[in-house]
C-alpha cells in the first residue's frame, strides 16, 4: 500500500476495531475486523496487508497481538503468509464468505454518506439480558398483531408496531391509495415514499407545502386522496410550520400521512407538534426507532384513528403476520436505558464537523444549514450531481443525487449528504470529494 492508501486503511480498520469493544481479546479483536473488511467488500483479494510492525503502529497494539490476529485469520482460510513477503488475502475467499471487491478498486466505498442512518449501535447504553428475556411474549407464538403490548405502552399505547418506518408508510399507501390517486408532497421530500406511491400507481405532485395558498391551490386542481408530510424535512433538514396543512386537510376531509421519523432530532428550537392535533381523525402518523436508536432493529409504528389503524393492523397482517418479537423486545429494552439528548448532542457536533470540513476543502459548495435531520442538502454549481455521484464513488464516498428526492427528476445540483458517521469517515469523505470535485472535468 503507497502511503494515502495506508491512511485510508488505518480509518477504516480503527473505527471497526471501535464497533468491536467489548468482551473479546485484543487479538480476536483485530481479526473480527479485518474480517468485517474482507465481509463488507473493501479489501481487495490477493492484496498484501500492512505488515506486523505497521499494522501494530496504526491500531496500537503490540507485534505479538498482531502475529496472533493474522494466524488466526490464516488458520481461517482468509489469509495465507508468503515467506519472505508477508501477509495476503487469498485470491478467493474460502466457503461460507463473501466475495470482495478491494480497497483500491473502482466503487469501493469507503465513506458511505448516502445513507441517512445511525451509522452503527454503539451510542447505546446495552441491558444486562439473557436470550429468555428476549423470547418472552404475552402470546407465547410471537405473533401479537399489533405488536408487543410493553413497546406499544411506551409509544404511546394504541399503535401498530411496523418493520421500520418505510414499511408503515407502505402499508398506509396500501390502505389509503388506489392506481392514478395523487399525492400532494414537498419537493424535496424523502425519496423511499416517493417510490412507495409509484409503486401503488398513484402520482405525487410537487407543492410548496409551506405555503397556504399554494396547498390550496393544490388541492383545488388535483383534488388528492393524501397529503405525505415529513416533521423534519428529509433531505434538507428543515423543521417548517406546517399546522395550516392540517387545518386545509381536515376542512376538505382530506387524509394526512405524517412521517416523524426525524422528528426528535431538532438541534435548533422545538421538535415540530404532530399535525394529528389538528386534525385527530384524519392524520396517520409514521414513526421508527431506527434515527434515535438503531436501524438494524426494524421497529417502527403507525398510529391512527380507528377504525382506520384497525385496517392497518389488518394490512400488516396480510404482509407478513408481524414484526419480530426479539427486536420489538429488545428496542423496548434499549428505550428504557437511553435518552435522546446524548446521541442528539453528538449528531449536532457530527453535523457541525462535516460543515467546517465541507467550507475548508470545498468552498464552491454551499448549503442552508439544517435545524434537524441527520444531513446536508448541499449545492454543487454548474455540475449534474447524477454524474458527480458515479465520479465520487470511484474515490471511495457514496453520496445520494438530489434528484432522488424529487417527484419530477428536479434538484440536479445537489447532494444529500449524511453527517452521522464518525469525525474521522467524514474527515475520510471530504477528502474523496474533494479529489472528484477536481477530476470532474478531466
Amino acid at each position: 500500500m503507497g502511503s494515502e492508501d495506508l491512511n485510508r486503511f488505518a480509518v477504516l480498520i480503527r473505527d471497526r476495531l471501535r464497533l468491536r469493544e467489548g468482551g473479546e481479546s485484543p487479538s480476536r479483536r483485530l481479526a473480527g475486523a479485518l474480517n468485517d473488511l474482507v465481509e463488507l467488500g473493501v479489501l481487495a483479494p490477493g492484496g498484501r496487508l500492512p505488515s506486523e510492525r505497521e499494522l501494530a503502529r496504526i491500531v496500537g497494539l503490540s507485534r505479538g497481538t498482531v502475529a496472533a490476529a493474522l494466524k488466526a485469520l490464516c488458520d481461517e482460510g482468509l489469509c495465507e503468509r508468503r515467506h519472505g513477503s508477508g501477509t495476503y488475502l487469498r485470491e478467493t475467499a474460502p466457503a461460507g464468505t463473501h466475495s470482495f471487491s478491494g480497497l483500491l478498486r473502482a466503487g469501493a466505498v469507503l465513506a458511505d454518506l448516502s445513507t441517512s442512518v445511525v451509522p452503527d449501535p454503539s451510542h447505546l447504553t446495552l441491558p444486562p439480558l439473557e436470550v429468555a428475556d428476549l423470547l418472552r411474549t404475552p402470546s407465547g407464538h410471537g405473533y401479537d398483531a399489533k405488536g408487543d403490548p410493553f413497546l406499544r405502552a411506551l409509544l404511546g399505547g394504541d399503535v401498530v408496531i411496523t418493520g421500520g418506518a418505510q414499511q408503515g408508510i407502505y402499508l398506509a399507501a396500501r390502505v389509503l391509495l388506489r392506481p392514478g390517486d395523487r399525492v400532494l408532497v414537498e419537493d424535496p421530500t424523502y425519496g423511499g415514499a416517493l417510490t412507495v406511491f409509484k409503486r401503488a400507481g398513484a402520482h405525487a405532485v410537487p407543492v410548496d407545502l409551506t405555503d397556504p395558498q399554494a396547498v390550496r391551490a393544490a388541492i383545488d386542481l388535483y383534488r388528492p386522496e393524501l397529503v405525505y408530510v415529513v416533521s423534519v424535512n428529509n433531505p434538507t433538514g428543515a423543521v417548517p410550520d406546517l399546522r395550516h396543512v392540517a387545518d386545509l386537510a381536515r376542512a376538505e376531509d382530506l387524509v394526512i400521512l405524517e412521517d416523524r421519523t426525524l422528528s426528535e432530532l431538532v438541534y435548533e428550537g422545538a421538535s415540530p407538534a404532530p399535525l394529528a392535533a389538528g386534525h385527530p381523525h384524519g392524520t396517520v402518523t409514521v414513526g421508527s426507532l431506527s434515527k434515535v436508536l438503531w436501524g438494524g432493529l426494524r421497529v417502527g409504528w403507525l398510529r391512527a384513528p380507528e377504525p382506520l389503524l384497525a385496517r392497518l393492523a389488518e394490512a400488516k397482517q396480510d404482509t407478513d403476520l408481524a414484526t419480530s418479537a426479539v427486536s420489538q423486545r429488545l428496542a423496548a429494552e434499549l428505550l428504557e436505558r437511553n435518552t435522546i439528548a446524548p446521541w442528539r448532542a453528538e449528531l449536532a457536533g457530527r453535523r457541525d464537523h462535516l460543515a467546517a470540513a465541507l467550507a475548508a476543502a470545498l468552498p464552491e459548495w454551499t448549503w442552508e444549514p439544517p435545524r434537524g435531520g441527520l444531513s446536508l442538502w448541499v449545492r454543487l454549481p454548474c455540475v449534474d450531481t447524477d454524474r458527480f455521484a458515479a465520479l465520487a464513488r470511484r474515490y471511495g464516498v457514496a453520496v445520494a443525487p438530489g434528484s432522488l428526492f424529487s417527484a419530477d427528476g428536479r434538484h440536479r445540483d445537489r447532494l444529500r449528504l449524511s453527517f452521522a458517521l464518525p469525525p474521522p469517515l467524514l474527515d475520510q469523505a471530504v477528502t474523496g470529494l474533494g479529489g472528484a470535485w477536481r477530476d470532474r472535468g478531466q
